[in-house]
């Protein structure tokens, strides 16, 4: 009796050619720019110039713009670094542990995803480093003598922070380059042959003399690999470091263990949110469904379903961890989340991180491409919330009810983290237009054509 093969899914739709995938994804860097990014360009400068304007009032004026007083001395700027660097998770996790685990269906989606996560980065940096307050002197967080002798609190989560996300961005640029080489020889071949030799120096110089040897390609997987291994490491790392900035405080809400894999599983959730609002649009203007099909959103559906669970999961057990502790304060502040003046925001992040992403259990919303667009910015919404509501509501009733207030945001605050966005956005058009958009080496070695034991007639 023969057992039955279960047939795989298709990675490349329409059993597309080796050239073909070449054409498309490099007719998005050779063709002329469209009309619809110039829009979107000018849009996102826009945007993040609003950016520019906070922060350079900010310098001018003094932190005191920003609309922290006492006692929440952490308000929109803590929030925003802790929602960015989520973001830049899935990146990550999509190149680095999918690589690990061998899931082929990866190969679509891991280039935006890993330039998406530098980007974010970027975006979560500005924020500390003017949280500081006098950002000319922000070089005293590196581990620099002075001459009156001051050293920084390595004891401090804060410092802990400054050594885990300057490792991370920096392992990501390296990931996402050395990804990219074969693409850029490519690139620099193509645009030789077209006789644009402006743009294949500029390609050659970064491909770093990549010719496609079996030397090359021998030590380019092992690099590869190396990377991904300590990739893997890191998001585990950055984002339990992150969590310490509250954990290992006596602040009732946040001094408890169960937060560094809780932060780890929401950032997770957080950037397969934003992978999806990114590719999904480029999905439809690039006519890409070929080689992002209907096989890769269900699987990022299925991922984001079950982080959305572990976070569901985790809401439920720091209320249990509250009431068991037998801590007024823990159970006061729990309470106080879901029934105090900020209830409102802690039942719109319950419903976009726990009852949201339930809907994809069903195939007929996976199979929903606008749907599925939309519960992925309601995803991002509640994210924000996630962290906005453990910040704030916190500090907002400490342990002295005479301090307690009521904390809203001031006008530079609101307009600096809109302004992120369009910095985001600007970095990320910039990307699309002048990178590969998907790594055309590793999506041909999926293809059919590309097992050399496909061919039944091949001896």
């Amino acid at each position: 009796m023969q057992p039955v093969l279960l047939s795989r899914p298709t990675l490349v739709a329409n059993q597309r050619s080796f050239s073909w995938i070449s054409d498309k994804i490099c007719g998005i860097i050779e063709q002329p720019t469209p009309k619809w990014w110039w829009a979107c360009f000018a849009v996102s400068v826009f945007v993040a110039s609003f950016a520019v304007a906070g922060l350079t009032y900010l310098v001018a004026t003094g932190i005191g713009v920003w609309g922290l007083r006492s006692p929440v001395s952490w308000g929109w700027a803590i929030v925003n670094f802790v929602f960015w660097i989520g973001i830049g998770h899935a990146g990550t996790l999509i190149s680095a542990i999918l690589c690990l685990l061998r899931q082929k269906w990866r190969t679509s989606i891991n280039r935006a995803a890993e330039a998406m996560t530098i980007f974010a980065v970027v975006c979560a940096g500005i924020f500390p480093v003017f949280h500081v307050g006098r950002v000319w002197l922000m070089w005293y967080l590196l581990p620099v003598p002075t001459s009156d002798g001051i050293w920084q609190n390595f004891r401090s989560p804060l410092e802990w922070d400054v050594f885990a996300v300057s490792i991370y961005g920096a392992v990501s640029v390296l990931f996402c380059y050395v990804g990219m080489i074969p693409d850029l020889g490519l690139l620099r071949d193509r645009f030789t042959v077209a006789g644009r030799r402006l743009r294949a120096f500029f390609y050659g110089l970064f491909a770093m003399g990549w010719r496609g040897s079996n030397r090359h390609w021998s030590n380019y997987e092992m690099a590869y690999t190396l990377l991904a291994g300590i990739a893997t490491a890191l998001v585990v790392s950055v984002h339990s470091v992150v969590s310490f900035d509250f954990a290992v405080s006596l602040i009732p809400g946040w001094h408890t263990t169960i937060f560094p894999p809780y932060f780890v599983a929401s950032a997770i959730y957080s950037g397969l949110g934003m992978v999806l609002t990114l590719m999904l649009p480029l999905r439809a203007v690039y006519k890409l469904e070929d080689l992002v099909t209907q096989h890769h959103i269900d699987n990022i559906c299925k991922i984001t379903l079950a982080t959305g669970s572990m976070v569901g999961y985790a809401y439920i057990m720091e209320f249990f961890i509250a009431w068991y502790s037998a801590n007024p304060n823990e159970g006061f502040t729990f309470v106080n989340r879901a029934f105090g003046p900020y209830a409102w925001a802690y039942w719109i992040m319950v419903t976009c991180n726990f009852a949201v992403p339930q809907c994809f259990w069903f195939k007929s919303v996976r199979r929903n491409t606008a749907l599925v667009w939309v519960l992925s910015i309601l995803l991002n919404v509640g994210m924000w919330m996630e962290r906005f509501v453990i910040v704030c509501t916190s500090l907002a009733r400490d342990f002295l009810p005479s301090s307690w207030s009521y904390y809203s945001p001031s006008i530079v605050d609101v307009v600096t983290f809109v302004g992120t966005f369009g910095v985001f956005g600007m970095l990320f058009l910039l990307f699309i237009r002048f990178l590969p958009l998907m790594p055309m080496a590793e999506i041909k070695a999926i293809t059919p054509q590309a097992d050399v034991h496909a061919d039944p007639g091949h001896t």
